[in-house]
């Protein structure tokens, strides 16, 4: 866990004392495995666009939550959502026209290989069930995935999470490759070495007599420190896993859905078609929908033989919740928006680091931005970027850190954040790294 992420018990004793007990509170029922973000936990009350508001009535920019990726409280989804709830909600055993419709447009914003869609409630749910039909379909079980990634907190998936920590058990049928890094590896290496890495780790497994499954990344490599570039790197990977009987699982709950500006899901940036694509997070903008989408061949057989089945996954108000998102990228221009906008504060932050030496690096695509911070003896700057976060959170604009190192600033604003709003954050910016 990254510790700009932590909650700071011994910073934090000037807090409300109505906070304070209500920590105290959460902690008693909760239990111990919660987190809280900053070293001043922050109590919300509101959101609407890119702002939300504590208890207080403080404003702040939300500049990390992806879930919200149409802006907080979206007036179209909640519309949506509403109408629905109040007209039928149950599963899908029953006919209904809106996850048929829900699907169909969906797909049609993939390629058409990727025929079917299974519905799901979160990222967590979606992979394992992706991980379950890999493993029917190739009749294997050996999984790679990169040293640092998250992809899920079931049982199942936990074990391709590393970045839930070392606590978390990990068994001889997951192995852990390097991810992309663009400080030490020149950018036409980069999807040499990653096929490499990739094929050590196939003949490592080997030796334990486990065949690969599944090669499945975040096609942005969101917790390993954000990776996007160079657009194309993926390919060699994608064509050693398959030679080799594996299948290519695009993880696309962070980078999907627009978020990049290039493109609609991160794969396409590389111009992959990928075996299975899972979705999660911004799907419903809030209203806990995922899912699965695939060639369908690997899930013929699985689906003549094993039933499934998922009480909420796709049932009439998340389908609707699902159709508004999409609704809100076409009608806003969100796709071109995230692009352009994104574009201006990235300049932004190349502005700033700029000026400062322990910036070593600024990377990034469409609204997902990455800033590095390192010590001038190259090692990561974890203690900046905590100051950072920690100066962002005090003075209204809020994002979070991650990478092995937790140097890393991570910035994944909502897809409608306007430039004036970036302005905003850029100005925060430049006055917490001068503070720093």
């Amino acid at each position: 866990m990254s510790m700009v992420n932590a909650f700071d018990a011994t910073a934090a004793d000037h807090l409300d004392p109505e906070d304070r007990a209500l920590i105290d509170r959460r902690s008693k029922v909760l239990g111990p495995a919660y987190r809280l973000f900053y070293d001043e936990p922050l109590h919300l009350v509101r959101g609407e666009g890119a702002w939300v508001w504590d208890k207080a009535g403080k404003k702040y920019l939300d500049a990390y939550n992806n879930v919200a990726s149409m802006g907080h409280c979206h007036p179209h989804v909640v519309q949506a959502i509403s109408a629905q709830l109040g007209v039928l909600n149950t599963h899908t055993r029953y006919l209904h026209d809106g996850v048929v419709d829900y699907a169909e447009r969906l797909l049609s914003t993939m390629p058409d290989a990727l025929g079917h869609v299974m519905f799901t409630c979160t990222g967590s749910e979606a992979n394992d069930l992706a991980l379950r039909i890999a493993r029917s379909y190739t009749r294997r079980q050996g999984v790679i995935v990169t040293r640092l990634a998250y992809h899920g907190l079931s049982e199942a998936v936990s074990e391709l999470s590393p970045s839930l920590g070392d606590f978390v058990p990990r068994g001889p049928r997951v192995r852990l490759i390097d991810a992309p890094n663009a400080l030490t590896i020149p950018p036409k290496e980069q999807g040499a070495k990653l096929a490499a890495d990739l094929a050590s780790a196939i003949v490592d497994m080997r030796a334990d007599g486990i065949e690969p499954a599944a090669f499945i990344v975040d096609t942005v490599f969101s917790s390993d420190g954000l990776y996007p570039d160079p657009a194309g790197f993926l390919q060699p990977a994608v064509d050693l896993i398959r030679a080799e009987g594996g299948l290519f699982i695009a993880d696309e709950v962070q980078p999907g859905f627009a978020r990049t500006g290039e493109a609609m899901w991160g794969f396409q940036r590389h111009g992959l078609v990928p075996d299975m694509v899972t979705m999660g997070k911004p799907m419903g903008n809030g209203f806990p929908v995922s899912g699965t989408a695939m060639q369908p061949h690997l899930v013929a057989e699985f689906g003549e033989k094993a039933r499934y089945f998922n009480t909420f996954g796709g049932n009439p108000v998340a389908a609707a919740a699902g159709m508004a998102v999409l609704d809100v990228i076409e009608t806003e221009g969100l796709q071109e928006n995230a692009r352009r906008v994104g574009g201006y504060l990235k300049a932004g932050l190349e502005d700033i680091a700029s000026g400062h030496r322990n910036i070593a690096q600024v990377r990034g695509a469409g609204l997902f931005l990455a800033v590095e911070c390192m010590n001038e003896d190259d090692s990561p700057d974890a203690a900046r970027a905590r100051f950072v976060v920690n100066h962002l959170r005090r003075n209204g604009v809020l994002i979070s850190a991650t990478g092995p190192g937790a140097n890393i600033l991570k910035i994944r604003p909502p897809l409608i954040l306007s430039e004036a709003e970036a302005d905003h954050f850029i100005a925060a910016t430049r006055a917490a790294f001068a503070a720093a």
